[in-house]
Protein backbone atom coordinates (compact mmCIF):
# COMPACT_ATOMS: atom_id res chain seq x y z
CA UNK A 1 0.00 0.00 0.00
CA UNK A 2 1.52 3.52 -1.24
CA UNK A 3 2.08 6.10 1.42
CA UNK A 4 0.42 8.48 -0.58
CA UNK A 5 -2.21 8.61 -3.11
CA UNK A 6 -0.83 9.78 -6.61
CA UNK A 7 -3.98 10.23 -8.87
CA UNK A 8 -2.89 12.86 -11.01
CA UNK A 9 0.59 11.47 -11.16
CA UNK A 10 -0.64 7.81 -12.26
CA UNK A 11 -2.11 10.08 -15.40
CA UNK A 12 1.24 10.13 -16.20
CA UNK A 13 1.88 6.40 -16.40
CA UNK A 14 -1.08 5.98 -18.94
CA UNK A 15 0.61 6.70 -22.32
CA UNK A 16 2.63 4.45 -24.61
CA UNK A 17 5.74 5.74 -23.66
CA UNK A 18 8.14 4.81 -20.36
CA UNK A 19 7.30 7.40 -16.96
CA UNK A 20 9.66 8.43 -14.38
CA UNK A 21 6.62 8.28 -12.39
CA UNK A 22 6.66 4.59 -12.66
CA UNK A 23 10.61 4.34 -12.22
CA UNK A 24 9.78 6.01 -8.97
CA UNK A 25 6.78 3.96 -7.83
CA UNK A 26 9.38 1.08 -8.45
CA UNK A 27 12.31 2.80 -6.80
CA UNK A 28 10.21 3.78 -3.59
CA UNK A 29 9.10 -0.05 -3.12
CA UNK A 30 12.47 -1.49 -3.45
CA UNK A 31 13.36 0.98 -0.28
CA UNK A 32 10.81 -0.17 1.18
CA UNK A 33 11.36 -3.63 0.96
CA UNK A 34 15.16 -3.56 1.15
CA UNK A 35 15.81 -7.28 0.21
CA UNK A 36 19.86 -6.01 0.31
CA UNK A 37 19.58 -5.03 3.46
CA UNK A 38 21.33 -1.65 3.10
CA UNK A 39 21.66 0.91 6.12
CA UNK A 40 19.92 3.86 4.44
CA UNK A 41 21.51 6.98 5.46
CA UNK A 42 18.63 9.15 4.72
CA UNK A 43 14.84 8.51 5.07
CA UNK A 44 14.39 5.17 3.49
CA UNK A 45 10.85 6.35 2.24
CA UNK A 46 12.32 9.47 0.76
CA UNK A 47 10.84 8.65 -2.79
CA UNK A 48 7.83 7.59 -1.80
CA UNK A 49 7.66 11.36 0.26
CA UNK A 50 9.45 12.48 -3.16
CA UNK A 51 6.06 11.44 -5.18
CA UNK A 52 3.67 12.41 -2.43
CA UNK A 53 5.10 16.20 -2.53
CA UNK A 54 5.26 16.16 -6.75
CA UNK A 55 1.28 15.19 -6.00
CA UNK A 56 0.84 17.99 -4.25
CA UNK A 57 2.48 20.37 -6.46
CA UNK A 58 0.46 19.06 -9.42
CA UNK A 59 -2.80 19.56 -7.18
CA UNK A 60 -1.69 23.26 -6.26
CA UNK A 61 -0.61 23.98 -9.21
CA UNK A 62 2.91 25.72 -8.01
CA UNK A 63 6.08 24.37 -6.72
CA UNK A 64 6.48 22.93 -2.86
CA UNK A 65 10.64 23.18 -3.10
CA UNK A 66 11.78 26.23 -1.27
CA UNK A 67 14.14 28.97 -1.83
CA UNK A 68 16.87 29.40 0.83
CA UNK A 69 19.58 27.01 2.35
CA UNK A 70 23.47 26.94 0.74
CA UNK A 71 24.94 23.48 0.96
CA UNK A 72 28.29 22.47 -0.47
CA UNK A 73 31.52 20.49 0.28
CA UNK A 74 34.64 22.37 1.74
CA UNK A 75 36.50 23.87 -1.15
CA UNK A 76 33.83 23.98 -3.38
CA UNK A 77 31.70 26.82 -4.23
CA UNK A 78 29.33 24.77 -6.98
CA UNK A 79 28.51 20.98 -7.30
CA UNK A 80 25.60 20.50 -4.70
CA UNK A 81 22.18 22.14 -5.19
CA UNK A 82 20.43 22.78 -2.10
CA UNK A 83 17.03 21.27 -2.01
CA UNK A 84 14.43 21.81 0.61
CA UNK A 85 10.54 21.32 0.77
CA UNK A 86 8.24 23.56 2.57
CA UNK A 87 6.12 20.87 3.78
CA UNK A 88 8.59 18.92 5.71
CA UNK A 89 5.25 17.75 8.52
CA UNK A 90 3.78 15.74 5.36
CA UNK A 91 6.94 14.79 3.50
CA UNK A 92 9.92 14.33 6.42
CA UNK A 93 11.69 12.14 3.63
CA UNK A 94 12.03 14.91 1.28
CA UNK A 95 12.40 17.83 4.29
CA UNK A 96 16.19 18.43 2.71
CA UNK A 97 16.77 16.86 -0.54
CA UNK A 98 19.97 17.96 -2.36
CA UNK A 99 20.92 17.24 -5.94
CA UNK A 100 24.60 16.64 -6.48
CA UNK A 101 26.45 16.87 -9.81
CA UNK A 102 28.86 14.26 -10.65
CA UNK A 103 31.49 15.32 -13.53
CA UNK A 104 31.07 12.89 -16.29
CA UNK A 105 34.04 11.44 -18.37
CA UNK A 106 34.50 12.84 -21.63
CA UNK A 107 32.23 10.87 -24.27
CA UNK A 108 30.18 9.49 -21.66
CA UNK A 109 32.56 6.33 -21.50
CA UNK A 110 31.71 4.36 -19.01
CA UNK A 111 33.41 0.95 -17.44
CA UNK A 112 30.33 -1.14 -15.52
CA UNK A 113 32.33 -1.64 -12.64
CA UNK A 114 32.02 2.20 -12.17
CA UNK A 115 28.80 2.38 -12.67
CA UNK A 116 28.06 -0.19 -9.74
CA UNK A 117 29.91 1.53 -7.30
CA UNK A 118 28.18 4.54 -7.96
CA UNK A 119 24.88 3.54 -8.12
CA UNK A 120 26.45 1.46 -4.79
CA UNK A 121 27.33 4.46 -2.68
CA UNK A 122 24.16 6.86 -4.28
CA UNK A 123 22.14 3.60 -2.52
CA UNK A 124 23.50 3.58 0.64
CA UNK A 125 23.92 7.57 1.12
CA UNK A 126 21.23 8.98 -1.20
CA UNK A 127 17.82 8.34 -2.82
CA UNK A 128 19.41 6.03 -5.16
CA UNK A 129 17.21 8.35 -7.65
CA UNK A 130 19.83 9.22 -10.59
CA UNK A 131 19.73 11.29 -14.34
CA UNK A 132 21.66 10.14 -16.80
CA UNK A 133 22.38 12.68 -17.87
CA UNK A 134 21.61 16.74 -16.95
CA UNK A 135 20.90 18.95 -19.64
CA UNK A 136 24.82 20.25 -19.10
CA UNK A 137 25.97 16.33 -18.90
CA UNK A 138 26.88 15.75 -15.67
CA UNK A 139 25.69 12.92 -13.95
CA UNK A 140 22.95 13.57 -11.86
CA UNK A 141 22.99 12.45 -7.81
CA UNK A 142 19.07 13.35 -7.02
CA UNK A 143 18.62 13.44 -3.31
CA UNK A 144 20.47 13.18 -0.06
CA UNK A 145 20.92 15.10 3.38
CA UNK A 146 23.09 17.94 4.20
CA UNK A 147 25.06 15.49 6.61
CA UNK A 148 25.48 13.20 3.76
CA UNK A 149 27.31 15.62 1.18
CA UNK A 150 31.04 15.66 2.39
CA UNK A 151 30.91 11.76 2.96
CA UNK A 152 29.83 11.44 -0.64
CA UNK A 153 32.62 13.75 -2.16
CA UNK A 154 35.00 11.61 0.47
CA UNK A 155 33.76 8.33 -1.41
CA UNK A 156 34.13 9.97 -4.35
CA UNK A 157 37.42 11.86 -4.54
CA UNK A 158 39.00 9.39 -2.58
CA UNK A 159 37.60 5.22 -3.80
CA UNK A 160 36.96 6.38 -7.13
CA UNK A 161 38.80 9.15 -7.99
CA UNK A 162 35.86 11.07 -9.38
CA UNK A 163 35.17 14.63 -9.33
CA UNK A 164 31.97 16.88 -9.09
CA UNK A 165 30.45 18.90 -11.51
CA UNK A 166 29.89 22.75 -11.72
CA UNK A 167 26.93 24.51 -10.58
CA UNK A 168 26.22 28.04 -10.33
CA UNK A 169 28.03 31.21 -11.70
CA UNK A 170 30.39 29.48 -12.64
CA UNK A 171 32.06 27.24 -15.69
CA UNK A 172 29.94 24.05 -15.95
CA UNK A 173 31.12 20.48 -16.46
CA UNK A 174 32.38 20.70 -20.11
CA UNK A 175 30.35 18.47 -22.61
CA UNK A 176 31.76 16.58 -25.56
CA UNK A 177 30.41 13.78 -28.27
CA UNK A 178 32.49 10.70 -29.29
CA UNK A 179 34.20 12.95 -31.36
CA UNK A 180 37.53 10.69 -33.68
CA UNK A 181 37.11 8.17 -31.01
CA UNK A 182 34.37 6.26 -32.57
CA UNK A 183 32.70 8.83 -35.46
CA UNK A 184 34.42 9.53 -39.46
CA UNK A 185 33.49 12.46 -39.28
CA UNK A 186 35.21 14.01 -36.75
CA UNK A 187 37.27 16.73 -37.53
CA UNK A 188 39.73 17.32 -34.33
CA UNK A 189 39.60 14.58 -31.05
CA UNK A 190 36.84 16.52 -28.78
CA UNK A 191 37.58 14.02 -26.55
CA UNK A 192 40.90 15.27 -25.54
CA UNK A 193 40.17 19.65 -25.84
CA UNK A 194 37.33 18.50 -23.71
CA UNK A 195 39.23 16.64 -21.18
CA UNK A 196 42.26 19.34 -21.31
CA UNK A 197 39.73 22.49 -20.81
CA UNK A 198 37.89 20.60 -17.67
CA UNK A 199 41.55 20.51 -16.45
CA UNK A 200 42.85 23.86 -17.22
CA UNK A 201 39.87 25.62 -15.56
CA UNK A 202 39.24 23.95 -12.02
CA UNK A 203 39.10 26.99 -10.56
CA UNK A 204 36.63 28.04 -12.73
CA UNK A 205 34.72 24.81 -12.38
CA UNK A 206 34.58 24.69 -8.52
CA UNK A 207 34.63 28.23 -7.24
CA UNK A 208 31.82 30.59 -9.03
CA UNK A 209 33.36 34.04 -9.88
CA UNK A 210 31.51 34.76 -13.34
CA UNK A 211 28.07 36.62 -13.62
CA UNK A 212 26.47 33.90 -14.19
CA UNK A 213 26.50 29.92 -15.88
CA UNK A 214 29.27 29.47 -18.23
CA UNK A 215 29.12 25.99 -20.86
CA UNK A 216 31.76 25.03 -22.90
CA UNK A 217 30.54 22.20 -25.67
CA UNK A 218 32.46 20.59 -28.20
CA UNK A 219 30.93 18.93 -31.51
CA UNK A 220 33.99 16.69 -33.84
CA UNK A 221 32.02 17.59 -36.56
CA UNK A 222 29.18 19.99 -38.10
CA UNK A 223 26.60 17.11 -37.53
CA UNK A 224 26.54 18.60 -33.81
CA UNK A 225 25.27 15.64 -31.96
CA UNK A 226 25.90 17.69 -28.76
CA UNK A 227 23.88 20.73 -30.13
CA UNK A 228 26.30 22.84 -28.52
CA UNK A 229 25.22 25.55 -31.68
CA UNK A 230 21.86 26.01 -29.11
CA UNK A 231 22.95 24.98 -25.35
CA UNK A 232 26.92 26.69 -24.92
CA UNK A 233 28.27 29.45 -24.14
CA UNK A 234 31.44 28.60 -26.17
CA UNK A 235 31.04 26.01 -28.72
CA UNK A 236 33.76 24.09 -30.83
CA UNK A 237 32.36 22.63 -33.85
CA UNK A 238 34.54 20.91 -36.20
CA UNK A 239 35.28 21.73 -39.96
CA UNK A 240 37.51 21.83 -42.58
CA UNK A 241 38.91 24.72 -45.06
CA UNK A 242 39.84 22.20 -47.85
CA UNK A 243 37.49 20.53 -50.81
CA UNK A 244 35.12 17.93 -49.59
CA UNK A 245 36.57 14.76 -50.60
CA UNK A 246 34.66 13.29 -53.83
CA UNK A 247 34.66 9.59 -55.05
CA UNK A 248 33.16 10.07 -58.92
CA UNK A 249 32.56 6.08 -58.91
CA UNK A 250 30.66 6.20 -55.50
CA UNK A 251 28.27 8.89 -56.29
CA UNK A 252 27.44 6.46 -59.71
CA UNK A 253 26.79 3.90 -57.93
CA UNK A 254 24.01 5.58 -55.83
CA UNK A 255 22.26 7.34 -58.52
CA UNK A 256 22.27 3.76 -59.99
CA UNK A 257 21.01 2.32 -56.82
CA UNK A 258 23.34 -0.11 -56.46
CA UNK A 259 21.98 -2.51 -53.49
CA UNK A 260 25.72 -2.02 -52.09
CA UNK A 261 25.23 1.37 -51.73
CA UNK A 262 22.36 2.52 -49.59
CA UNK A 263 20.98 6.14 -49.47
CA UNK A 264 21.90 7.61 -45.43
CA UNK A 265 24.12 4.65 -44.97
CA UNK A 266 20.89 2.37 -44.52
CA UNK A 267 19.83 4.63 -42.07
CA UNK A 268 16.05 3.78 -43.32
CA UNK A 269 15.97 -0.28 -43.60
CA UNK A 270 12.49 -1.78 -43.47
CA UNK A 271 10.79 1.06 -45.30
CA UNK A 272 10.74 1.38 -48.85
CA UNK A 273 11.71 5.07 -50.28
CA UNK A 274 11.43 4.24 -53.54
CA UNK A 275 14.75 4.65 -56.08
CA UNK A 276 16.93 7.07 -54.53
CA UNK A 277 17.22 10.33 -56.31
CA UNK A 278 20.39 12.76 -56.45
CA UNK A 279 18.64 15.94 -57.48
CA UNK A 280 15.94 15.55 -55.20
CA UNK A 281 17.53 14.01 -52.25
CA UNK A 282 20.76 16.17 -52.30
CA UNK A 283 20.72 18.77 -54.99
CA UNK A 284 17.88 20.21 -54.32
CA UNK A 285 18.44 20.08 -50.63
CA UNK A 286 21.75 21.85 -50.62
CA UNK A 287 21.50 25.38 -48.85
CA UNK A 288 23.54 27.38 -50.92
CA UNK A 289 22.91 25.24 -54.29
CA UNK A 290 26.74 24.73 -54.57
CA UNK A 291 26.43 21.40 -56.15
CA UNK A 292 25.37 20.15 -59.64
CA UNK A 293 25.81 16.29 -61.27
CA UNK A 294 26.28 16.53 -64.82
CA UNK A 295 27.80 13.61 -67.47
CA UNK A 296 27.99 11.45 -64.85
CA UNK A 297 30.31 13.46 -62.62
CA UNK A 298 29.67 15.64 -59.23
CA UNK A 299 30.83 19.03 -58.78
CA UNK A 300 31.21 21.17 -55.46
CA UNK A 301 32.00 24.83 -55.48
CA UNK A 302 33.70 24.55 -52.34
CA UNK A 303 33.62 28.26 -51.71
CA UNK A 304 30.11 28.64 -51.53
CA UNK A 305 29.54 25.46 -48.80
CA UNK A 306 28.56 26.04 -45.40
CA UNK A 307 29.36 22.05 -44.60
CA UNK A 308 25.86 21.35 -43.50
CA UNK A 309 26.76 17.63 -43.81
CA UNK A 310 23.47 16.99 -45.64
CA UNK A 311 25.26 15.17 -48.64
CA UNK A 312 27.86 13.47 -47.00
CA UNK A 313 25.54 11.63 -44.97
CA UNK A 314 23.26 11.13 -47.44
CA UNK A 315 26.36 9.62 -49.39
CA UNK A 316 28.92 8.63 -46.96
CA UNK A 317 30.85 5.75 -49.68
CA UNK A 318 31.01 8.84 -52.08
CA UNK A 319 31.75 12.27 -49.62
CA UNK A 320 34.25 12.67 -47.11
CA UNK A 321 35.22 15.53 -44.85
CA UNK A 322 38.53 17.81 -46.36
CA UNK A 323 41.93 17.17 -44.51
CA UNK A 324 42.82 20.49 -43.26
CA UNK A 325 40.76 20.14 -40.87
CA UNK A 326 39.82 22.37 -37.07
CA UNK A 327 37.07 23.62 -35.64
CA UNK A 328 35.05 26.90 -35.28
CA UNK A 329 34.59 28.70 -31.92
CA UNK A 330 30.53 30.29 -32.13
CA UNK A 331 29.98 31.99 -28.52
CA UNK A 332 26.54 33.25 -26.57
CA UNK A 333 23.86 30.90 -26.94
CA UNK A 334 21.48 30.01 -24.27
CA UNK A 335 18.28 29.02 -23.41
CA UNK A 336 15.16 31.50 -23.14
CA UNK A 337 15.38 33.17 -19.31
CA UNK A 338 16.35 37.00 -20.15
CA UNK A 339 16.62 37.78 -23.25
CA UNK A 340 14.81 34.70 -25.19
CA UNK A 341 16.46 31.91 -26.51
CA UNK A 342 19.86 32.47 -28.69
CA UNK A 343 21.77 29.97 -30.84
CA UNK A 344 25.88 30.99 -31.33
CA UNK A 345 26.98 33.24 -33.04
CA UNK A 346 30.18 32.59 -35.37
CA UNK A 347 33.55 34.41 -33.55
CA UNK A 348 36.32 32.37 -35.17
CA UNK A 349 35.72 30.72 -38.72
CA UNK A 350 38.56 28.25 -38.50
CA UNK A 351 41.19 27.43 -35.59
CA UNK A 352 43.78 24.78 -35.31
CA UNK A 353 43.17 22.35 -32.68
CA UNK A 354 46.66 21.64 -31.60
CA UNK A 355 47.42 19.61 -28.28
CA UNK A 356 51.02 20.39 -28.64
CA UNK A 357 51.24 23.69 -27.32
CA UNK A 358 48.19 23.48 -24.90
CA UNK A 359 45.52 24.33 -27.67
CA UNK A 360 46.89 27.98 -26.93
CA UNK A 361 44.62 29.40 -29.77
CA UNK A 362 41.54 28.56 -28.47
CA UNK A 363 42.65 29.12 -24.59
CA UNK A 364 43.66 32.88 -25.75
CA UNK A 365 39.88 33.55 -27.43
CA UNK A 366 38.24 32.31 -23.85
CA UNK A 367 40.47 33.81 -21.45
CA UNK A 368 39.65 37.50 -23.39
CA UNK A 369 36.85 36.97 -23.96
CA UNK A 370 36.49 35.48 -19.47
CA UNK A 371 37.85 39.14 -18.82
CA UNK A 372 35.19 41.23 -20.95
CA UNK A 373 32.67 39.56 -19.64
CA UNK A 374 33.39 39.30 -15.79
CA UNK A 375 34.30 43.57 -15.98
CA UNK A 376 31.34 44.21 -17.84
CA UNK A 377 28.62 41.68 -16.98
CA UNK A 378 25.77 42.34 -15.11
CA UNK A 379 24.80 39.90 -12.14
CA UNK A 380 22.94 36.57 -14.13
CA UNK A 381 23.50 38.23 -17.44
CA UNK A 382 25.00 35.03 -19.84
CA UNK A 383 27.79 36.00 -22.48
CA UNK A 384 25.32 36.48 -25.11
CA UNK A 385 23.13 39.09 -23.54
CA UNK A 386 26.44 40.65 -22.91
CA UNK A 387 27.31 40.33 -26.60
CA UNK A 388 23.24 41.50 -27.63
CA UNK A 389 24.00 44.83 -24.77
CA UNK A 390 26.99 45.80 -25.78
CA UNK A 391 27.45 44.50 -29.89
CA UNK A 392 29.07 41.70 -31.68
CA UNK A 393 31.70 44.45 -32.62
CA UNK A 394 32.27 45.17 -28.85
CA UNK A 395 33.47 41.66 -28.89
CA UNK A 396 35.67 41.51 -31.74
CA UNK A 397 37.47 44.57 -30.06
CA UNK A 398 38.42 42.41 -26.92
CA UNK A 399 39.64 39.44 -28.24
CA UNK A 400 42.01 41.07 -31.11
CA UNK A 401 39.96 39.36 -33.90
CA UNK A 402 39.87 40.94 -36.90
CA UNK A 403 35.81 41.23 -38.62
CA UNK A 404 35.44 38.67 -41.48
CA UNK A 405 32.96 38.35 -44.05
CA UNK A 406 31.60 35.41 -41.95
CA UNK A 407 30.71 37.65 -38.72
CA UNK A 408 27.10 37.94 -39.59
CA UNK A 409 23.68 37.30 -37.59
CA UNK A 410 21.65 35.86 -40.52
CA UNK A 411 23.64 34.40 -43.00
CA UNK A 412 23.81 35.79 -46.38
CA UNK A 413 22.40 38.81 -45.11
CA UNK A 414 23.02 41.02 -42.25
CA UNK A 415 26.11 42.29 -41.69
CA UNK A 416 26.86 42.58 -38.09
CA UNK A 417 29.85 45.23 -38.49
CA UNK A 418 29.53 48.72 -39.49
CA UNK A 419 32.85 50.49 -40.61
CA UNK A 420 32.99 53.63 -38.88
CA UNK A 421 34.31 56.71 -40.75
CA UNK A 422 37.57 56.95 -39.47
CA UNK A 423 38.35 53.81 -41.03
CA UNK A 424 37.89 54.51 -44.80
CA UNK A 425 39.58 56.88 -47.01
CA UNK A 426 36.53 57.72 -48.58
CA UNK A 427 35.57 56.79 -52.48
CA UNK A 428 33.02 53.92 -52.73
CA UNK A 429 33.98 53.39 -48.60
CA UNK A 430 32.23 56.02 -47.76
CA UNK A 431 29.13 55.66 -49.48
CA UNK A 432 29.00 52.07 -47.90
CA UNK A 433 29.06 53.89 -44.82
CA UNK A 434 26.83 56.49 -45.52
CA UNK A 435 24.11 54.02 -46.85
CA UNK A 436 24.56 51.64 -43.72
CA UNK A 437 24.00 54.93 -41.58
CA UNK A 438 20.79 55.67 -43.19
CA UNK A 439 19.09 52.51 -44.37
CA UNK A 440 20.27 49.44 -42.03
CA UNK A 441 20.85 50.87 -38.81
Amino acid sequence: MAKHETPLLDQLESGPWPSFVSDLKQQAEVRAKNEAGVEFQIPQDAVEDLLGVLELSFKHGRTHWKHGGIVGVFGYGGGVIGRYCDQPKLFPGVEHFHTMRVAQPCGKYYKTSYLRELTKLWDFRGSGVTNMHGATGDIIFLGTTTPQLEEIFYTLTHDLNQDLGGSGSNLRTPADCLGSSRCQYACYDSNALCHFLTNEYQDELHRPAFPYKFKFKMDACPNGCVASIARSDMSFIGTWRDAIKVDQDAVNKYVENDPGYPANAGAHKGKDWGPFDIEKEVLALCPTKCMKFENKTLSIDNANCTRCMHCINTMPRALRIGDDRGCSILVGAKAPILDGAQMGSLLVPFVEVNPENDYEAITEVIESIWDWWMEEGKNRERLGELIMRQGFQKLLEVTGIDPQPQHVAYPRTNPYIFWKEDEVDGGWERDVVEYRKHHLR
